[in-house]
Protein backbone atom coordinates (compact mmCIF):
# COMPACT_ATOMS: atom_id res chain seq x y z
CA UNK A 1 0.00 0.00 0.00
CA UNK A 2 1.72 3.32 -1.17
CA UNK A 3 2.40 6.17 1.83
CA UNK A 4 1.46 9.63 0.33
CA UNK A 5 2.65 12.61 2.05
CA UNK A 6 0.27 14.77 4.46
CA UNK A 7 0.57 18.15 5.72
CA UNK A 8 0.04 17.97 9.68
CA UNK A 9 0.22 20.90 11.89
CA UNK A 10 3.81 20.52 14.42
CA UNK A 11 2.46 21.96 16.79
CA UNK A 12 -1.17 19.68 16.59
CA UNK A 13 1.09 17.03 16.59
CA UNK A 14 3.73 17.69 19.70
CA UNK A 15 0.52 18.89 21.82
CA UNK A 16 -1.27 15.13 20.65
CA UNK A 17 2.11 13.45 21.29
CA UNK A 18 2.40 14.74 24.97
CA UNK A 19 -0.74 14.63 26.04
CA UNK A 20 -1.15 10.40 24.72
CA UNK A 21 2.54 9.43 26.35
CA UNK A 22 1.34 11.36 29.68
CA UNK A 23 -1.98 9.16 29.28
CA UNK A 24 -0.59 5.56 28.30
CA UNK A 25 1.99 6.32 31.32
CA UNK A 26 -0.66 7.01 33.60
CA UNK A 27 -2.92 4.18 32.43
CA UNK A 28 0.20 1.33 32.88
CA UNK A 29 0.71 2.46 36.23
CA UNK A 30 -2.72 2.66 36.95
CA UNK A 31 -3.82 -1.21 35.51
CA UNK A 32 0.04 -2.22 36.83
CA UNK A 33 -0.56 -0.66 40.33
CA UNK A 34 -4.90 -2.14 40.45
CA UNK A 35 -3.74 -5.45 38.81
CA UNK A 36 -0.73 -6.27 41.23
CA UNK A 37 -2.88 -5.46 44.17
CA UNK A 38 -5.81 -7.78 42.82
CA UNK A 39 -2.99 -10.63 42.53
CA UNK A 40 -1.03 -10.19 45.75
CA UNK A 41 -4.53 -9.45 47.70
CA UNK A 42 -6.32 -13.12 46.06
CA UNK A 43 -2.69 -15.27 45.73
CA UNK A 44 -0.65 -14.21 48.51
CA UNK A 45 2.59 -11.45 48.29
CA UNK A 46 4.91 -12.30 45.92
CA UNK A 47 7.45 -10.28 43.99
CA UNK A 48 6.67 -12.07 41.13
CA UNK A 49 2.75 -11.79 41.54
CA UNK A 50 3.48 -7.67 41.53
CA UNK A 51 5.36 -7.93 38.37
CA UNK A 52 2.53 -10.27 36.46
CA UNK A 53 0.49 -7.84 37.88
CA UNK A 54 2.69 -5.00 35.94
CA UNK A 55 2.88 -7.41 32.88
CA UNK A 56 -0.59 -7.62 32.27
CA UNK A 57 -0.98 -3.72 33.19
CA UNK A 58 1.38 -3.30 30.12
CA UNK A 59 -0.90 -5.60 28.19
CA UNK A 60 -4.09 -4.25 28.94
CA UNK A 61 -2.88 -0.49 28.40
CA UNK A 62 -1.41 -1.90 24.95
CA UNK A 63 -4.58 -3.33 23.80
CA UNK A 64 -6.51 -0.20 24.87
CA UNK A 65 -3.57 1.92 22.39
CA UNK A 66 -4.26 -0.59 20.08
CA UNK A 67 -8.23 -0.13 19.79
CA UNK A 68 -7.93 3.81 20.13
CA UNK A 69 -5.27 4.03 17.62
CA UNK A 70 -7.92 4.19 14.74
CA UNK A 71 -10.01 7.17 15.88
CA UNK A 72 -9.79 10.46 14.30
CA UNK A 73 -8.23 11.91 16.86
CA UNK A 74 -5.14 10.09 16.17
CA UNK A 75 -4.64 11.13 13.16
CA UNK A 76 -1.35 12.77 13.50
CA UNK A 77 -0.05 9.89 15.58
CA UNK A 78 -0.82 7.03 13.39
CA UNK A 79 0.23 9.00 9.93
CA UNK A 80 4.22 9.86 12.06
CA UNK A 81 3.86 5.64 13.13
CA UNK A 82 3.78 5.11 9.34
CA UNK A 83 6.47 7.40 8.70
CA UNK A 84 8.46 6.26 10.75
CA UNK A 85 8.07 2.57 9.96
CA UNK A 86 8.72 3.50 5.92
CA UNK A 87 11.98 5.70 6.80
CA UNK A 88 13.22 2.93 8.62
CA UNK A 89 12.45 0.30 5.52
CA UNK A 90 14.37 2.44 3.13
CA UNK A 91 17.25 3.01 6.24
CA UNK A 92 18.12 -0.57 5.53
CA UNK A 93 18.66 -0.25 1.83
CA UNK A 94 20.71 3.08 1.73
CA UNK A 95 24.20 2.11 1.11
CA UNK A 96 22.36 0.11 -2.22
CA UNK A 97 20.22 3.21 -2.88
CA UNK A 98 23.22 5.48 -2.67
CA UNK A 99 25.12 3.86 -5.07
CA UNK A 100 22.16 3.22 -7.50
CA UNK A 101 21.48 6.91 -7.30
CA UNK A 102 24.60 7.64 -8.45
CA UNK A 103 24.38 5.78 -11.21
CA UNK A 104 21.19 7.37 -12.32
CA UNK A 105 18.54 5.04 -10.96
CA UNK A 106 15.71 7.43 -10.89
CA UNK A 107 13.16 4.49 -8.79
CA UNK A 108 16.68 5.14 -6.06
CA UNK A 109 16.83 8.81 -6.72
CA UNK A 110 12.70 8.24 -6.03
CA UNK A 111 13.20 6.07 -3.07
CA UNK A 112 16.38 8.47 -1.56
CA UNK A 113 14.32 11.71 -2.01
CA UNK A 114 11.27 10.20 0.28
CA UNK A 115 13.56 9.38 2.37
CA UNK A 116 15.34 13.15 3.04
CA UNK A 117 11.70 14.66 2.57
CA UNK A 118 10.62 12.12 5.10
CA UNK A 119 13.29 13.07 7.89
CA UNK A 120 12.98 16.94 7.14
CA UNK A 121 9.14 16.31 7.90
CA UNK A 122 9.68 14.13 10.89
CA UNK A 123 12.20 16.87 11.96
CA UNK A 124 9.85 19.87 11.31
CA UNK A 125 6.75 17.78 13.20
CA UNK A 126 9.46 16.54 16.76
CA UNK A 127 10.20 20.57 16.90
CA UNK A 128 13.84 19.90 15.31
CA UNK A 129 16.02 21.09 12.61
CA UNK A 130 18.21 18.60 9.99
CA UNK A 131 20.77 22.10 9.41
CA UNK A 132 23.25 20.39 11.64
CA UNK A 133 23.83 17.69 10.11
CA UNK A 134 26.18 18.63 7.14
CA UNK A 135 26.70 15.11 5.37
CA UNK A 136 22.82 14.76 4.95
CA UNK A 137 22.62 18.51 3.16
CA UNK A 138 25.06 17.80 1.29
CA UNK A 139 23.58 14.39 0.17
CA UNK A 140 20.14 16.44 -0.28
CA UNK A 141 21.79 18.78 -2.39
CA UNK A 142 23.53 15.99 -4.38
CA UNK A 143 20.28 13.94 -5.51
CA UNK A 144 18.33 17.18 -6.04
CA UNK A 145 21.02 17.64 -8.41
CA UNK A 146 20.52 14.52 -9.88
CA UNK A 147 17.42 15.16 -10.17
CA UNK A 148 17.04 17.85 -12.30
CA UNK A 149 19.80 16.41 -14.51
CA UNK A 150 17.21 13.65 -15.43
CA UNK A 151 14.28 16.55 -15.04
CA UNK A 152 12.72 14.56 -12.71
CA UNK A 153 10.98 16.73 -10.06
CA UNK A 154 12.66 17.78 -7.17
CA UNK A 155 10.04 16.41 -4.77
CA UNK A 156 7.89 13.40 -4.25
CA UNK A 157 4.73 12.56 -3.46
CA UNK A 158 5.11 9.52 -1.23
CA UNK A 159 6.57 6.33 -1.13
CA UNK A 160 5.87 2.56 -2.55
CA UNK A 161 6.68 -0.24 -0.62
CA UNK A 162 7.11 -2.44 -3.80
CA UNK A 163 10.17 -0.06 -5.11
CA UNK A 164 12.26 -1.48 -2.74
CA UNK A 165 12.25 -5.20 -4.14
CA UNK A 166 14.50 -4.12 -6.47
CA UNK A 167 17.72 -3.32 -4.52
CA UNK A 168 19.31 -5.54 -2.02
CA UNK A 169 19.81 -4.74 1.81
CA UNK A 170 22.57 -3.23 2.91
Amino acid sequence: MPFRFEHHDPETYRRKARLISVAMAAQLIVFGLVLSQLLTTTFGSSLWLNGLGVLLGLIVTSLTFAVLRERPWMTEMRYVWQLKHHLSRVSGYLSTLRREAAQGNDVALDLMTFYHQGMVQLAELNGRTMDDDAELIAERQKIRALRQERGLAERVEGFDPHDLAAFKRS
